[in-house]
């Protein structure tokens, strides 16, 4: 199934934009109150603290919108012009500024971005970019995005939890990274997860050892994208089998 209606084969639906609006609302109302020693904790990525989260959750916004308003005027541009090595130097860059400066910098350019998308036309969305995961139609980067605001908003350390994220996101997302867990689980594992919420059962692997991971939907995405996961939210009667990086 894809995202499009059949009137909205080129265009990108508006539910999709909603949801990155919404999305993109709630980070900012978490963020409002941040402080210049919030900026410097730590976070649950290695090397990250929270100014370095907001800093790249900034340049992609900005990303996402070089790569609109290329395609918009018939351009395939690069998320990143200066490729992964001047991502990171502008992500480490941005950290040593204030609280409130890195706050504007979300706000800011998300909004810029919306408006990008607001003035792309129907057709230019299926035209193609290039972010970082690889040449796609220009549509695909929206729901890119939204998964890029929620999965940061938990990394932030804010009080957003995976239980907060919307079950349409959890069940897109859970849907589409279960489809390359294979290749991350130890060789010789079989594995079977079960959304004790939703009903949503996958089993994946190549081997005869089988290992089962249940729970709610939304701490299995968290799990599977990596995420610390709250004692007793899931539930792993063999154990949790390693996975390789996401």
């Amino acid at each position: 199934m894809t995202d499009e209606t059949d009137t909205e084969r080129d265009a990108v639906p508006a539910s999709a934009l909603a949801e990155v609006q919404a999305a993109t609302s709630a980070l900012l109302a978490s963020i409002a109150g941040l402080g210049d020693d919030d900026v410097t904790r730590p976070t649950a990525l290695p090397g990250w603290t929270v100014g370095h989260v907001l800093t790249h959750l900034a340049r992609n916004a900005d990303g996402n919108r070089l790569m609109a308003e290329g395609a918009r005027r018939g351009e395939v541009l690069e998320q990143y012009p200066h490729g992964a090595a001047g991502r990171a130097a502008d992500i480490e860059a941005g950290t040593g500024r204030s609280a409130a400066a890195m706050r504007e910098d979300v706000r800011t350019s998300a909004e810029a971005l919306a408006a990008a998308w607001e003035a792309v036309p129907a057709a230019a969305w299926s035209r193609p970019v290039r972010p970082m995961s690889g040449p796609q139609p220009l549509r695909q980067t929206v729901r890119s995005r939204t998964r890029e605001v929620e999965i940061h908003h938990v990394d932030l350390g804010v009080g957003y939890s995976p239980a907060a994220w919307p079950a349409p996101f959890v069940a897109r997302e859970l849907s589409r990274v279960s489809g390359s867990l294979t290749a991350r689980l130890p060789r010789g594992t079989a594995l079977r997860l079960h959304a004790t919420d939703t009903g949503w059962i996958v089993e994946l692997g190549d081997g005869p050892a089988s290992v089962g991971v249940s729970g709610p939907a939304a701490w299995l995405l968290a799990w599977v994208t990596g995420r610390p996961v709250d004692a007793g939210a899931l539930h792993a009667p063999a154990g949790f089998p390693p996975l390789a990086p996401w």
